[in-house]
């Protein structure tokens, strides 16, 4: 369970880490000027709008907002795609773009198990929803056979 919450406190500082990776690794490995203009212009923007779309789409299940944790397809995903991005910005000569294409089937695959799992939760009753509900609810101190005091105000008009 503790992989799991981690990841989920890992998801929004991966957004602008992951992205800042790139920057620096190519200053690191002296990648080259068209390098620069690629990670400035096209790597960067993407790398942080798809980490805070996928951040949005996790964090908006009820399962992990309940639990405070990603699901192990989360983990899967998010590790796969993390390493290929982190994997890229090492810019390697012969491998660069076999690793950016791998980055970019598993960002698109995870977009679409996020949507499934997204899509599963929302599905049907809703009692999934109702569910968070519950667990979310706090409860009052006073034992419920107590009755509680009801007083109701009435406004009285200005003209009367």
């Amino acid at each position: 369970m503790w992989l799991r919450r981690a990841f989920f406190r890992w998801l929004l500082p991966a957004a602008f880490v992951l992205p800042l990776w790139l920057l620096v690794g190519w200053g690191v490995f002296q990648a080259g000027g068209w390098a620069f203009v690629w990670v400035l212009f096209i790597a960067i923007p993407s790398v942080l709008v798809g980490q805070l779309l996928l951040t949005l789409l996790t964090r908006s299940r009820p399962s992990v907002r309940a639990e405070r944790a990603v699901s192990w397809w989360d983990v899967l995903g998010f590790t796969s795609w993390h390493a290929l991005t982190i994997a890229v910005g090492f810019f390697i000569d012969g491998a660069f773009g076999w690793l950016l294409t791998g980055a970019i089937l598993a960002a698109i695959g995870l977009f679409w198990l996020q949507l499934w799992q997204l899509w599963n939760e929302a599905r049907g009753s809703g009692a999934r929803i109702r569910e968070t509900i519950t667990w979310s609810r706090v409860e009052s101190a006073a034992p419920p056979t107590t009755a509680h005091d009801v007083i109701v105000i009435r406004e009285r008009d200005e003209r009367e």
